[in-house]
């Protein structure tokens, strides 16, 4: 059975209307991409692609909940909350990671970022949050041990 012209009609209407509404959205509406960091193969080159060469400061108002020992390193979950002044971005890496960045979030400096995901994680490393707030930045980490891996393992 195909599509009546009734449907097919609603269907080329609607993806009309998705991609006139696109094409009116400002560029600047969607997130900043850094290919560099993403695409780093080295903790310590996905921040320096990140953040340049700003000082990083260990911090315990970055907490960090994830399983100790997670039982498939493709479905870890981890929720991370920051009580930093001023805190712009959290950005998450997995050492253990090909690529490390997993993600990156901006937020709204009067904001309490807490923020909860899934993630992948190929073996067992640490996590690493970067909490960006007023021209610095600041550390936490947590070591996460997975049993079965999850990136391609």
């Amino acid at each position: 059975m195909g599509f009546s012209r009734r449907q097919f009609i609603k269907s080329v209407g609607s993806s009309v209307a998705c991609a006139a509404v696109f094409a009116i959205i400002p560029k600047r509406a969607f997130a900043k991409w850094s290919d560099k960091a993403f695409m780093s193969e080295s903790l310590a080159g996905a921040i320096a692609a990140k953040y340049g060469n700003m000082p990083v400061e260990n911090s315990t108002e970055i907490k960090i909940k994830s399983p100790e020992i997670a039982e498939n390193g493709a479905y870890v979950p981890v929720t991370i909350s920051a009580n930093i002044p001023g805190a712009s971005n959290i950005t998450i890496f997995s050492e253990s990671n090909a690529a490390p960045l997993i993600a990156s979030f901006d937020v709204m400096p009067k904001m309490g970022p807490d923020i909860s995901l899934r993630l992948r994680m190929a073996k067992t490393g640490n996590l690493v949050v970067l909490v960006q707030a007023n021209g610095k930045l600041y550390k936490a980490s947590k070591e996460v041990k997975v049993t079965i891996g999850g990136c391609g393992g």
